[in-house]
């Protein structure tokens, strides 16, 4: 494929590993140039080689803490200029640390909480301020199926983060910003980094690759919101919504 920008330019935080890592090949497959970013170069220039050999696509890459809020804005803003456009941002930068509140751990869900809100909002504001300047873009925010409830002991904190994204995404909606399109995508159990000391029998984990697949599709149709991969998903996710809380317990 030629090197020239066909699909546009898709930025994604995250990028050096995980669901992030194999969005960025899945989108340059696509036809898509790439934005990568991550706290880890190293990882991110072995990524970026094979995605230029093998997708013949143009990437640009830089470091990237998302709690630093000054550094995201100036990292999103050189990659603009690079390109002359971003055309969709992937707001996937997330960690899963966490401990049942009051236990002594405050400093996991604090990360937690700093990373997964605090440093999405640094990328939305970033992003926002392109998009209005071009007067177009897609945005995408990563949450998750444990959005959907309130969720126990080490996963509270990080449930609540994800679905502040979800509140945060129907927030900009709402405001109709000409131009703006705005996905949440609320994967299920998809294995990657972050969840390998899971055991591999979870019920309904699926590999990196297929879950990806089914994100990258929702991505693609600019779906407003998207449980994925759609089976057992989202009739999971109709059912969380509406079960009392005993139920939902039993279910995650």
């Amino acid at each position: 494929m030629s090197s020239h920008n066909d699909r546009g330019v898709v930025l994604v935080t995250g990028a050096s590993s995980g669901l992030g890592e194999e969005m960025a090949r899945q989108f340059a497959a696509l036809g898509y140039d790439l934005a990568l970013c991550a706290r880890r170069t190293d990882r991110l220039d072995v990524l970026a080689d094979e995605i230029r050999i093998a997708a013949g696509r143009r990437v640009e890459i830089a470091v990237l803490d998302v709690t630093d809020s000054g550094a995201v804005a100036s990292v999103f803003h050189a990659f603009a200029q690079k390109y002359g456009t971003i055309d969709r941002v992937v707001v996937n930068a997330g960690i899963g640390k966490g401990a049942p509140l009051g236990t002594g751990r405050s400093d996991a869900n604090m990360a937690t909480a700093m990373t997964n809100f605090i440093g999405a909002l640094a990328q939305t504001e970033a992003a926002l301020e392109i998009f209005r300047q071009q007067g177009r873009g897609h945005l995408v925010l990563i949450s998750s199926m444990s959005a959907l409830r309130g969720m126990r002991r080490s996963m509270t904190t990080y449930a609540a983060t994800k679905a502040a994204l979800a509140s945060l995404a129907e927030g900009l909606r709402s405001e109709n910003i000409r131009g703006l399109d705005v996905s949440v995508i609320h994967p299920g159990y998809i294995r990657s980094e972050m969840n390998a000391h899971v055991a591999q029998k979870t019920r309904f984990m699926v590999g990196t690759e297929t879950g990806v697949r089914a994100m990258v599709k929702a991505i693609e149709k600019r779906r407003t919101k998207a449980y994925v991969p759609a089976w057992p998903w989202v009739p999971i996710g109709i059912a969380m919504k509406i079960l009392p809380l005993q139920v939902v317990r039993r279910l995650t």
